[in-house]
């Protein structure tokens, strides 16, 4: 008979705040259905005691952690190296012990591409992306990396959109064009694909609309939403209205969540009961 063996295998997230994020119920209910011996826990870690955190994550054996804001590109110091678009973009929300080599990884565009492949290919497609942050950053670069025709960002400040698509220019091979974001904006009759990669409706500002003329959605458009709360954003709800192919916010975070855990666990685990358990306990 074996000796029983009670250590887990640790994984977690440096935020700050860190309170709400749903991430550690997602990947703990995967690792519980799948029968992993592993732990996900939320720690409240800002900037200055960032130093601190990764250097415990190593000395207690973590096998990875994400961090959220204001972390993912403070963490790239004490890290040992880094993937491809998170070298691009220069910002990691996910770091992994690849034997003894702490790896940092951007899986926010990956869980995004990873949605949008769920229903259509990113490749020799056109792009209509409202917002330049940090969302709009991480998914602009891997629908790039996947292949992407275009690019048209959509913002109100024209220097930040510039500096992304400076970006894009420098280490991609995607066209990229920059429409200041005025009034109701018109989506070109020829684009393929929509994302909102601002925080506009998110809850509890669940009554917001993107200011776009909901007239110029085409029923051969697929929209995607990066808000995962609520479920059905004021722009889902008008791209259904118009017949377009639509992808909630929350496709894209459970995915994140699944490609964390194949970095860290090498399984790939069943996306319904992460996807399920979010909406269990935001009571969505």
């Amino acid at each position: 008979m074996s000796s029983p063996n009670f250590l887990k295998q640790l994984t977690g997230s440096f935020a700050n705040p860190a309170a709400e994020n749903p991430t550690v119920e997602m990947i703990e209910a995967a690792y519980q259905h799948h029968g992993l011996p592993f732990r996900y826990i939320n720690f409240e870690v800002g900037p200055d005691k960032l130093a601190d955190a990764v250097a415990g994550a190593k000395a207690m054996g973590f096998v990875g952690f994400n961090c959220s804001l204001p972390n993912k590109v403070e963490v790239i110091q004490y890290l040992d190296g880094l993937g491809e678009s998170a070298a691009i973009m220069q910002a990691v929300n996910c770091a992994v012990n690849r034997g003894g080599k702490w790896i940092g990884e951007n899986t926010d565009g990956k869980g995004f591409l990873a949605s949008l492949e769920e229903v259509t290919s990113a490749r020799g497609k056109s792009f209509v992306l409202f917002g330049a942050g940090g969302a709009a950053r991480a998914i602009s670069v891997e629908v790039a990396l996947a292949g992407a025709a275009s690019i048209r960002i959509v913002n109100r400040t024209k220097e930040r959109a510039e500096q992304l698509a400076t970006l894009l220019r420098e280490r991609t091979s995607v066209q990229v064009d920059f429409d200041e974001w005025t009034n109701n904006y018109a989506i070109p009759a020829n684009t393929d694909v929509v994302v909102n990669a601002t925080s506009i409706g998110l809850f509890p500002n669940v009554a917001a609309r993107l200011p776009l003329d909901v007239g110029s959605l085409r029923p051969q458009m697929v929209v995607a939403d990066v808000i995962p709360n609520p479920l059905r954003t004021r722009l889902i709800a008008d791209a259904e209205m118009a017949g377009c192919t639509v992808i909630d916010g929350l496709g894209m975070l459970v995915n994140q969540g699944v490609i964390s855990i194949k970095y860290w666990t090498g399984v790939d685990v069943e996306p319904e009961v992460m996807r399920q358990r979010v909406i269990q306990v935001l009571g969505m």
